[in-house]
């Protein structure tokens, strides 16, 4: 099992590499260059060029930051030089967390949930509510979500706040918006996966004992069904993360999706590729805990090590 996951951990390092690599390049492949601030001289502005390092070949440039990131230096912002890259993360992600793991628990419990309920009532009203739901979900951006209920329930019925951060009900249309998209996703594919193990033998046995519904979805269904789900807990981290950015300008909720938008803008290189290599790392230590879960779901699956291939 060490070994197992010792080479999973090894192929997210690779991972890691690539992210940082491709962002590096990217980002300085954009057109436009920092400090354009219209007061600077020329003169000016090249000593701050070769201050940061900026006016070096970019494979020096590029050296040079994975030799500070591999020692844990992120660096210091290009436009705020009081911050370090490492303070800005610690400032605004504890508000990116909570909006995250709210929008997630409540997408991950209420889409399976869905999910039970309507391989327990299919092709019924129920059934076709939950499927209608998973369509839209999927079909329309959490941008759109959220600019819609922000409109009726902040702005028209005046219930909860239009924007801001503090307090539960300011998390609401945010989580709302940022976990629709998820929910629907888990409730479709749990309720695929249902329809399938209720149609199981020692299911419809334990159905014709008499067991009621709540122990036949929890005891019987459930658990064979959610390993599809704890497949996609990665991929929805992902995408609660980079959707969370445009969440965030939109409730004006002071986390690190504005300091990345604000950021890209400014070509503030350091901190664009910080808090790239924070979430990367983050999603990639995510995913890894995942594939420890998978043991505890289902004790069919063990991490060991390869037989060795006979002659």
């Amino acid at each position: 099992m060490a070994g197992h996951l010792l080479r999973r951990l090894l192929v997210r390092l690779a991972a890691l590499w690539v992210v940082v690599t491709a962002t590096f390049f990217v980002l300085h492949a954009i057109p436009g260059q920092p400090f354009t601030n219209p007061h600077l001289t020329s003169a000016a502005r090249a000593r701050l060029m070769a201050l940061y390092g900026l006016s070096r070949p970019l494979w020096q440039q590029y050296a040079l930051y994975v030799g500070h990131l591999a020692r844990g230096q992120f660096g210091r912002s290009l436009v705020d030089v009081h911050e370090t890259v490492g303070q800005i993360i610690a400032a605004g992600f504890p508000s990116s967390a909570a909006l995250g793991a709210e929008a997630l628990l409540w997408a991950v419990s209420g889409g399976i949930a869905l999910g039970l309920l309507a391989a327990f009532q299919r092709r019924r009203w129920l059934d076709h509510l939950v499927v209608l739901l998973a369509v839209v979900g999927l079909s329309v951006p959490n941008f759109v979500v959220a600019v819609v209920v922000d409109y009726v329930f902040g702005v028209r019925l005046r219930v909860l706040p239009v924007a801001g951060w503090g307090g539960f009900a300011a998390s609401l249309l945010p989580a709302f918006s940022l976990g629709l998209g998820c929910l629907a996703l888990v409730a479709r594919l749990l309720r695929a996966r249902a329809i399938e193990v209720l149609a199981l033998d020692h299911v419809r046995a334990a159905r014709a004992k008499g067991l009621g519904v709540a122990q036949v979805l929890l005891r019987h269904v459930l658990r064979n069904a959610l390993l599809p789900v704890l497949t996609l807990l990665g991929p929805l981290a992902a995408g609660v993360v980079t959707g969370s950015f445009v969440v965030e300008e939109i409730f004006a909720i002071p986390g690190l999706g504005s300091s990345y938008v604000s950021s890209v803008l400014d070509r503030d290189y350091p901190v664009v590729l910080g808090i790239t290599v924070f979430y990367a790392a983050l999603l990639l230590a995510f995913n890894l805990a995942v594939d420890v879960l998978y043991a505890v779901v289902d004790p069919r699956i063990r991490f060991r090590e390869e037989a060795p291939r006979p002659g």
